[in-house]
């Protein structure tokens, strides 16, 4: 017989409440974030956020108590490399884009892992709803008015996402928390250059600093660890469109801290972003052990 008691949530669930929670929080930050453009620029901003990220987790995860092989330690690299142009040229592009076009020319980068990891014809109906939902969530009535500069950043930082996703699941299972603090402190020794020459001293002034460790907690070091947690159980499809779901948060955000309207045919996007990440989400399988250990 089974024991009566309460049922464990499964994995799989507790990785997608990890992902919805860190997402939350991530555009939370940007709203914030957006505001210090005009005191210290994108880069100065990109630079405080990852490197307190990256201080904060680094005290948090200690990685120093493992060591790492060299083969560790290239993916860990090569994770932090990606995650430090995603953060630098979004922020770049959002200073010269709204934020919900600009979170969802991004999601370029993911949709085209979830796009090529699909293996069934159902895959991509609930793709193809989540394109049309991140299409409607465009303002199509002012694309010709959108920065080309700020579009190409954009898409540089699809790029970087779709290379994080890829390199994050390998470091990812190395050390869940060694992987994400190394490469966070790899992503801030990328962008610290670039803050530095854009805002020098200025990001020393003690607000400045308050601020940008705010943003800090809310933009990267809480939803990156959370989406770590998430690459270790689900796989790249389902991570993927289930991300969809950024630009729908974004533009409640929006609503809620800005006091942006969405407009009928928003509200209609969101609930086809929605529908395809439930379905992706819900038809999606655990790896097996034998597909896992020919990955790892």
């Amino acid at each position: 017989m089974i024991a009566a008691g309460r049922v464990s949530p499964s994995p799989v669930f507790l990785s997608v409440a990890a992902l919805i929670t860190g997402m939350v929080s991530l555009q939370c930050g940007a709203t914030f974030a957006k505001s210090l453009f005009p005191s210290i620029g994108a880069a100065g901003t990109s630079s405080l956020r990852v490197g307190f990220s990256a201080l904060i987790l680094i005290i948090v995860w200690r990685p120093w108590r493992r060591s790492l092989s060299l083969r560790e330690a290239g993916w860990i690299a090569l994770y932090g490399a990606a995650l430090g142009a995603m953060n630098l040229l979004f922020y770049l592009a959002l200073a010269r884009l709204p934020l919900g076009p600009a979170v969802a020319i991004e999601f370029a980068g993911p949709l085209a892992v979830a796009l090529i990891a699909s293996r069934r014809r159902s895959d991509f109906l609930w793709i193809g709803l989540a394109v049309l939902g991140l299409v409607l969530l465009l303002p199509i009535t002012t694309t010709d008015g959108l920065d080309p500069v700020g579009v190409l950043l954009d898409l540089g930082a699809a790029t970087a996402w779709a290379l994080y996703i890829l390199f994050g699941q390998r470091a990812g299972r190395i050390d869940g928390g060694q992987a994400v603090s190394l490469g966070m402190l790899t992503a801030a020794a990328i962008i610290a250059p670039f803050g530095l020459a854009e805002a020098g001293s200025a990001l020393l002034m003690p607000g400045v600093v308050l601020a940008g460790l705010a943003v800090a907690l809310m933009s990267s070091a809480l939803p990156y660890s959370l989406e770590m947690v998430a690459l270790r159980r689900l796989d790249r499809k389902s991570f993927g469109v289930l991300m969809s779901l950024e630009p729908a948060v974004a533009a409640c955000a929006g609503l809620m801290l800005l006091g942006e309207r969405i407009s009928l045919v928003q509200w209609l996007a969101i609930g086809l972003v929605i529908a395809a990440s439930a379905g992706i989400t819900a038809g999606s399988r655990p790896p097996s052990r034998e597909a896992a250990s020919l990955e790892a």
